[in-house]
Parts: C-alpha cells; structure tokens; sequence
C-alpha cells in the first residue's frame, strides 16, 4: 500500500486555492485547501491522471505568415504529449486556413484532434510573364 501526500495550486478558477492532497494506491483518499467541490475533482485529475492541452505551431506553403499556430481540441494525457509534439512537427498545410480547421484527427491515437488557432489567408503567388 503506497500513500502519498502532495502539495498543490488548484487552477480551475481564480482563487488558486492551495490543496494538499494524499493519494492511497491510485485512489484520492484526502483533499484539503479547497474552497469548493472542483478542487477536488482538479486534484484527482491532477495526480492520478494528469492531462494538458498541447500547444505548438505548423508550417504553412502559399500564407501570408510561415506558420500557424495550432492547440488541441481537449487536454491530452501528459505522457503523450512527446509523441504528439514530434507527430505536430511533421504537418504542412497549404493556405487558406480557418480558425478550429482540423490541423490533425486522432493525434498520437489519443482520440483528439488538433486543430488551427487563428485563420490564415493565401497570398497570391506573383504572375508569370
């Protein structure tokens, strides 16, 4: 039987209440520190199954900035977020691009999608004489 006792700032809204959580084999057995019942929630997720959304950027061909950045949709588990990086960094796009455009479906097989964080427009190409 492990137990582990943990220190953190809950983020879920403003007041960042500072929790200190204890863990008994994967179980969130104690929280306390909360002001409401979502640090609770913030600190099971947080220790047993922590997740972030991913941010990072794309390369586009024929935009009028050479790239764009992109998110995904929800949070990823934090143990994929390598393998969603090096799958980001292996995207080309061609302009036009709209704003929460599909950049990727099903990143790193984690289910969630990445997607375009701003628009971007084409440039036309200069004419041929």
């Amino acid at each position: 039987m492990s137990r582990e006792t943990s220190e953190l700032t809950c983020i879920v809204c403003p007041v960042g209440c500072r929790l200190r959580a204890t863990v008994e084999d994967g179980q969130l057995v104690d929280v306390q520190g909360n002001s409401c019942k979502r640090g609770a929630a913030y600190a099971l997720d947080e220790l047993c199954a922590p997740k972030r959304t991913v941010t990072s950027t794309v390369r586009v061909e024929g935009g009028f900035l050479p790239l764009v950045p992109v998110r995904t949709r929800d949070p990823i588990p934090k143990d994929k977020i390598a393998q969603v990086l090096l799958d980001i960094a292996k995207i080309r796009m061609d302009a036009p691009i709209r704003i929460h455009q599909v950049v990727a479906a099903d990143v790193a097989a984690t289910g969630i999608d990445v997607i375009a964080s701003r628009s971007m427009s084409r440039v036309n190409a200069p004419r041929a004489e």
